[in-house]
């Protein structure tokens, strides 16, 4: 029999994984199988991004028809919302797999900044939702000029 040296560090970040693995399984379960997959569904993920005139995002819908979607505003607080619904051509006993996930989603982004709601302009394309969001002239980035 090996003698094996006990190492404090070891067990330290041992236990370190184990607190992750509770916290995340307790966020986000998962059922086991041949993939971890979330049991909360789906929900469509997103680029958020700043330029001098707006403030992009960008949403990955595939599959989702724009009527089964809505974009809200109320605020700086920004809410994404919608379904898509499921292909009933296939009976469920005749899948061997079905790993893409259907049902509804919805996402709120605080903005950093102040927006002008009037002027929000949406583009839905080719599964991918565009919303351009233009800053208040106040949040605007201003340039002092030195004398």
């Amino acid at each position: 029999m090996e003698l094996i040296r006990w190492n404090p560090r070891r067990e330290l970040f041992g236990l370190h994984n184990s607190i992750n693995r509770m916290f995340d399984n307790f966020i986000s379960p998962t059922v086991r199988g041949d993939e971890a997959l979330s049991v909360w569904g789906w929900n469509p993920v997103v680029d958020i991004y700043e330029n001098e005139e707006n403030i992009v995002i960008t949403a990955e819908l595939p599959g989702v028809d724009k009527k089964d979607m809505t974009v809200d505003i109320k605020g700086r607080v920004l809410t994404l919302k919608g379904e898509r619904l499921t292909d009933n051509e296939v009976k469920e006993d005749n899948y061997y797999r079905q790993e893409r996930c259907y049902g509804k989603f919805e996402r709120c982004f605080t903005l950093p900044v102040e927006i002008d709601p009037e002027k929000i302009k949406a583009d839905y394309k080719d599964g991918v939702l565009k919303i351009a969001i233009p800053k208040t002239e106040e949040s605007k980035p201003k340039q002092v000029s030195i004398h």
